[in-house]
């Protein structure tokens, strides 16, 4: 005789209360020690390369809500390795401040967080708010020595690529360190057009896509790897755009520089949307789920097997 099925258990049930509560209580005062390190994040908010600080945390509570499944009764052990999470992450915070190590006094918050959800809901809970979770590490700034590599190694690539494509259609572009010289007009790469901030936020999103859509993991793998290329296909596209619009209306051109500089830098991200919703079509179509396959002898009917 089969068993019933047991009834599921949702987030507002009774039996859920007491372990939300604390996972709520012991959140806030987690959230009250970092005050002053999430001080002085909201102040690089402020940047337009980190504006999309904001929305992480709100998207991170979203994904808990989405992805909640009922709590379940915790070994001693979980628990104990929980706490050594949660201190680990305390003492690395105090090691950042007292070192003034700003990066490693933000990423323990990161630290302390999952050891505070293993404390009270142990791997089963890291299982699905892990994800959430690891989401929170975009709204930290990227360490000075990340960003400095990152920025010069963009703008190369920006300058290149984009000096690349002006020569492919014909134009007599030159390039010398970050500065694209093409007939009437000098295009400067400057830190701005480097497309850090269209790869930070991008990358955001292609990680928040993987983590809610269904669809087999070397799908979402391959739209990681992806979300890099793209972000500087879009900015070498925008570049060879102003070029092209700067020689044909001259770079003086009051509406020309606001369309190349400003509003350009708006349909960036669209655009990125736009070839990864093309690559999520593509990708739909070269792979099947192998759950929804249908295996059939070649040229012949399925065969019944009878069972003895």
């Amino acid at each position: 005789m089969s068993g019933a099925p047991a009834a599921e258990v949702s987030w507002s049930d009774p039996s859920q209360r007491v372990p939300l509560i604390t996972l709520g209580v012991l959140t806030l005062l987690l959230v009250l020690a970092y005050l002053d390190t999430f001080s002085l994040v909201s102040e690089e908010w402020q940047l337009p390369l980190y504006s999309h600080g904001y929305i992480v945390p709100i998207f991170a509570l979203g994904l808990l809500w989405v992805r909640f499944q009922p709590f379940r009764p915790v070994p001693a052990i979980e628990r104990w390795i929980g706490l050594f999470i949660l201190v680990l992450g305390l003492s690395l915070r105090l090691f950042g401040v007292y070192m003034t190590m700003a990066p490693v006094d933000r990423y323990s918050f990161l630290i302390s967080i999952v050891g505070l959800f293993m404390l009270v809901g142990g791997f089963h809970t890291i299982r699905w708010a892990g994800p959430a979770l690891g989401f929170l590490f975009f709204m930290f700034p990227l360490p000075s020595w990340v960003e400095h590599n990152l920025l010069w190694r963009l703008q190369n690539l920006a300058s290149v690529g984009s000096t690349f494509v002006l020569q492919t259609m014909g134009v007599a572009a030159f390039c010398e360190g970050n500065l694209i010289k093409v007939p009437g007009a000098n295009l400067n790469i400057a830190d701005a057009c480097s497309g850090l901030r269209m790869l930070t936020i991008f990358f955001a999103l292609a990680v928040a896509m993987v983590f809610l859509i269904e669809r087999p993991w070397w799908d979402k793998f391959i739209i990681l790897l992806s979300a890099i290329p793209i972000a500087l296909a879009v900015n070498i596209i925008r570049i060879t755009l102003t070029g092209l619009l700067y020689m044909a209306v001259g770079q003086d051109n009051e509406f020309a520089k606001k369309l190349g500089h400003d509003w350009a830098g708006f349909f960036m991200m669209p655009l990125a949307l736009g070839f990864l919703w093309i690559e999520l079509q593509i990708l739909e179509r070269l792979t099947v789920p192998v759950e929804a396959a249908q295996y059939k002898p070649v040229g012949a009917r399925a065969a019944t097997i009878p069972v003895r």
